[in-house]
């Protein structure tokens, strides 16, 4: 097992290398792209309509936040773990207001809803999500850095790109109280 884990990270250097030297590097490459979404992002940061959280588990990492709801009716309902699994709807679009995906063309499990265990997202969702209440709508920001990073995920959601999310905690699925 140490053999197959050792020879996968050879390999994946290997690439890496590869890759650097036939042409230009993916950092490059959306250099404007990158500067565009740094640009953004820090005028969203000093703006004043958002709030910047912080990760327990690492102070580098950070999140913007904008609640949209009156959170003094939420703040005694429950919160995920990031082991919780939530259902949410949300909407993702980039900085330029392209939308990348939705929850609201979902069926199952139910209406507009995606189910996901919280640990198994981008970290800047796990920043976000548990600082929310059951029933908090909110908008949030998470750095290329806390998001998909140097990724290319799609034909639109290229390397750097800043992730705003339009989301709403609906449930902690299968949490019972006494």
């Amino acid at each position: 097992m140490k053999r197959f884990f050792y020879c996968t990270i050879m390999a994946l250097l290997a690439i890496m290398m590869l890759d650097s030297c036939l042409g230009k590097s993916t950092y490059d490459e959306y250099k404007d792209w990158r500067e565009s979404n740094d640009e953004w992002y820090e005028k969203q940061k000093t703006s004043g309509q958002y709030t910047l959280l912080t990760a327990s588990w690492d102070p580098s990492a950070t999140t913007l936040i904008r609640w949209h709801n009156d959170t003094s009716l939420t703040k005694n309902n429950l919160k995920p773990l990031l082991t919780s699994t939530i259902d949410v709807k949300y909407q993702l679009k980039l900085y330029n207001d392209t939308v990348v995906d939705s929850s609201y063309d979902n069926t199952v499990p139910r209406d507009s809803v995606y189910r996901t265990t919280l640990n198994q997202n981008v970290e800047g969702w796990m920043i976000a999500l548990t600082r929310m209440h059951v029933g908090d709508s909110c908008t949030v920001i998470v750095p290329y850095h806390q998001g998909y990073g140097s990724s290319k995920m799609s034909n639109v959601l290229v390397p750097y790109s800043m992730l705003i999310f339009d989301v709403k905690l609906v449930d902690i699925y299968k949490y019972k109280t006494n």
